[in-house]
């Protein structure tokens, strides 16, 4: 299994999305943005965990687990954070350069809390 190195290393939205879509993910894409941008728009089959929750200590989510991270925010500020976070706290995490704003950019899907085709907010 692929693992990736804690501690600041960081994947562009290709690398990111290379390893958590597709039949076969070796990672997990968990989007730390607050709940209204997660509605607007995410990646499909992202997992949401808001950073504000994690911050102050919640679990996270089931299906965050088993696998390693890859954390992504709007900008890539929050997410940055959120890796050093869950790095420190033992968890294999890693945060996407650029964030969905990249993503988007890139011409990779984002869809809304219904499933149809999203915006990043």
């Amino acid at each position: 299994m692929f693992r990736f190195r804690s501690g600041g290393r960081r994947l562009s939205v290709e690398e990111s999305r290379a390893r958590t879509a597709g039949p076969s993910p070796t990672a997990v894409l968990l989007d730390v943005r607050e709940g209204d941008e997660w509605r607007a728009g995410h990646a499909p089959g992202a997992v949401h965990a808001p950073l504000s929750g994690l911050v102050e200590g919640a679990a996270l989510p089931a299906a965050a687990r088993g696998l390693p991270l890859v954390v992504v925010c709007r900008s890539g500020r929050r997410s940055r954070r959120a890796a050093e976070l869950l790095a420190r706290a033992g968890v294999d995490a890693v945060d996407v350069v650029g964030g969905m704003s990249a993503w988007a950019a890139a011409g990779f899907p984002v869809v809304d809390a219904r499933g149809n085709g999203g915006t990043v907010a």
